[in-house]
């Protein structure tokens, strides 16, 4: 495994308690970074700052990410505990199930709407003025091949994503020349926990357009993400960065 030099660095992993975020965060502390997991459930949070303390400087916050409060708390709460804040990987979402577009549950599409858009944006807002403050910053936004392809049954799901794929565009070209970078990924799906809000027809449907034939694997997504977070990164911004297995390549 190659490793990339995070040392000092502080980074901030929404939905860090489980699946993606959590290997990110694995990576990240094998590469000297301290980190700070935020995540809606407590228990989780508090069973993965266990496990993850003993790879390196981890802090947890209980952070609603569609509730600007909450995450101004948790921003609050990681420059008292580290002083800093230099990498925010944007990764918490939900599915919101499946259903025929005019099928779905407005309360659900508003839902989806609010932790997979809003969130990210809410996010972006309480913790740029810290980076630029420090005249330093690495935003990642997870994403989806989804919001590429528009997946059908998932067009709250998909909406999200293409839309934050715009929000890394815009906001990366309005950071351009403050030496803070943001770029998204667009994984095809992995086999995490939000396998179990799909049905499963919409699992085989996502397996049958991967050219490779298998899931994506969570320390995949992470190799990525570490680089993207690293001073390696240095003349990439706004960019989409596809990790599919061939689904999309544009």
């Amino acid at each position: 495994m190659n490793k990339i030099d995070l040392k000092d660095r502080v980074a901030v992993i929404t939905g860090g308690a489980r699946g993606i975020g959590y290997a990110i965060a694995e990576r990240m502390l094998g590469s000297g970074a301290a980190v700070s997991l935020w995540d809606v459930d407590a228990a989780k949070l508090q069973e993965s700052q266990t496990e993850l303390s003993k790879r390196g400087n981890v802090s947890i916050a209980v952070v609603d990410i569609a509730n600007e409060e909450s995450i101004q708390k948790g921003t609050d709460h990681v420059l008292s505990q580290h002083g800093k804040i230099d990498i925010l990987v944007n990764n918490a979402g939900i599915t919101g199930g499946n259903g025929m577009t005019w099928e779905l549950d407005p309360n659900v599409w508003r839902k989806v709407v609010d932790i997979n858009l809003v969130g990210p944006f809410l996010a972006c807002r309480s913790i740029v003025p810290a980076m630029l403050k420090n005249g330093y910053g690495r935003i990642i936004n997870i994403a989806s091949i989804a919001g590429k392809e528009g997946n059908p049954t998932a067009s709250h799901y998909s909406a999200t994503k293409a839309g934050l794929i715009g929000l890394t565009k815009s906001l990366g070209k309005e950071l351009a020349t403050k030496n803070i970078l943001v770029n998204c990924i667009t994984p095809a799906v992995a086999k995490t926990d939000i396998f179990n809000s799909m049905e499963q027809r919409h699992i085989d449907f996502m397996l049958s357009k991967i050219p490779m034939n298998r899931f994506l694997q969570v320390d995949e997504v992470a190799a990525m993400v570490i680089w993207l977070a690293s001073e390696e990164c240095s003349f990439s911004t706004g960019a989409v960065f596809d990790i599919s297995g061939g689904r999309a390549t544009y």
